[in-house]
């Protein structure tokens, strides 16, 4: 495995990695940060300690969305449109709910990207091609339902991750629409910002060589403004409420780091984000946490060895109260 080094003196720097073997490391104010993972890739779930090692895995397929319960057990998909809960401990699924064929979409075509554990213990659920946002119980029974506005509809592209706020509100990543939309709790848009090409056109492909905006992931920040993760478009924008971008982290602009398909957004406690960088190639982290007021680096998960070039989602496992 690989060992970085970007902020502090040498001599820390070889001392973590010959005593801890980790495979990426940076350091902020002379102190490590080195954070458990719970992500997918290479045929396989899997859970990274801090130190780099392999922890917990099992054989598993692509996701674009996952949650740590408070059980410990993992909310996942399966497939295209099935959300499961797995028991971590004995490695099998305990409950599932297939958006292929369950309350009238079967013979529809349906796959899923977002889905969310809910405080009163229903589970939300993200459904393109048909669409919705669905609220379920445990015994899969429909609590509530949310039609979407989705100008390009597809079944692969209606929806990427959605979120339900803390208002009641929902915030919703509609990728090939190149669009963010904020809906409340009767499916009106009550907000919506459309990604900016930032004058380039489209490009093709899922790497750094790409173009275009089909964002992937979205927070809304305690400030009212908004963190967008904007896919292909190989950046994160903040925006007020009145449509600025407030701030951006460019494609390039930190050291030796390149992002591609940027997925995943994490705030964490003490406001850095943790960014998803998929299909960025080897020699790139899959994971990047940044210090926002100073755009430093502080942590990059680099395990492209192990987990491949389609890492899209994942989860930090040792921090509590992030957003994402």
């Amino acid at each position: 495995m690989r060992f970085t080094c970007r902020f502090a003196h040498i001599r820390v720097c070889l001392f973590f990695a010959v005593a801890f073997g980790v495979s990426s490391v940076s350091f902020a104010q002379g102190d490590a940060t080195r954070h458990s993972v719970i992500t997918q890739g290479k045929g396989k779930l899997a859970i990274v300690n801090g130190d780099g090692e392999l922890e917990w895995q099992m054989k598993w397929g692509g996701i674009h969305d996952i949650h740590i319960l408070k059980s410990g057990n993992i909310l996942t998909r399966e497939g295209r449109a099935k959300v499961v809960e797995i028991d971590r401990d004995k490695k099998e699924v305990i409950w599932s709910y297939d958006s292929a064929i369950e309350n009238g979409n079967r013979g529809k075509q349906v796959e899923v990207h977002a889905f969310q554990p809910l405080k009163d213990g229903n589970i939300m659920i993200a459904e393109s091609g048909t669409a919705r946002i669905i609220e379920v119980n445990r015994d899969k029974e429909i609590q509530k339902e949310i039609k979407l506005k989705v100008d390009n509809p597809h079944p692969h592209m209606d929806t990427r991750l959605a979120r339900k706020l803390s208002s009641g509100n929902y915030l919703v990543c509609h990728e090939g629409d190149g669009v963010l939309r904020e809906y409340d709790d009767t499916g009106k848009v009550v907000w919506e910002y459309e990604v900016p090409m930032f004058g380039k056109k489209a490009a093709g492909g899922h790497g750094p060589e790409s173009w275009g905006n089909k964002l992937f992931g979205a927070v809304r920040l305690s400030s009212g403004n908004t963190l967008i993760a904007t896919g292909n478009g190989h950046s994160v924008i903040e925006v007020n409420p009145t449509k600025e971008v407030v701030w951006h982290l460019k494609q390039k602009e930190l050291p030796n780091i390149t992002l591609a398909w940027v997925t995943t957004l994490e705030v964490l406690p003490n406001g850095n984000y943790v960014i998803g960088n998929c299909h960025a190639g080897p020699g790139q982290p899959l994971l990047v946490e940044v210090e926002p007021t100073t755009k430093k680096v502080v942590w990059s998960f680099d395990q492209f060895d192990r987990f491949g070039n389609s890492v899209s989602n994942s989860q930090l496992m040792d921090i509590k109260g992030s957003i994402r």
